[in-house]
């Protein structure tokens, strides 16, 4: 007889809290803010990631798809202080017209057991996180939408 074992990812206490970033602008902004108003996609990655900068025009053209449908987008860039100067150019560079917050000191990817870049979280309105999603391999964009999709519908929207 044999026993197979799933494990379910384990998440921080299953919730995001509404954290307070500073964003390219240098002004400080919050979690409410700009979470978008059924889900928000939170994407962490940085400017020397290469799967990150592969997954990036994938999450802009996901990001116009559901713009109108209450999903929002953010990014946070983990670059360290001396790359930050980068960020906001790179981005600029890609079409993100969606936040860009800066976690340089790694504080708040600590506390989301975030350990590889790039790593998305699609979360609820209430912050509890739906879906994770580590690493950036082409095709992964579909698994991603149909998570958004799925999330989506599951909120009657």
């Amino acid at each position: 007889m044999f026993l197979i074992l799933f494990s379910l990812p384990v998440y921080p206490q299953g919730k995001v809290y509404d954290f307070r970033l500073k964003d390219t602008e240098n002004k400080i902004v919050s979690l409410s803010e700009i979470s978008g108003k059924y889900l928000t996609v939170i994407d962490f990655w940085a400017t020397w990631c290469q799967p990150c900068i592969r997954s990036m025009p994938r999450m802009v053209e996901l990001s116009e798809a559901y713009k109108d449908q209450g999903v929002g987008f953010i990014g946070i860039s983990v670059d360290s202080p001396r790359n930050l100067s980068k960020v906001k150019p790179f981005a600029r560079s890609l079409g993100i017209r969606y936040p860009i917050l800066l976690d340089s000191n790694g504080e708040l990817m600590g506390e989301l057991n975030v350990t590889a870049v790039p790593t998305l979280f699609i979360i609820d309105g209430d912050y509890r996180i739906l879906y994770m999603h580590e690493g950036f391999n082409a095709g992964d964009e579909v698994t991603i939408q149909e998570e958004i999709d799925k999330h989506l519908g599951s909120n009657g929207h």
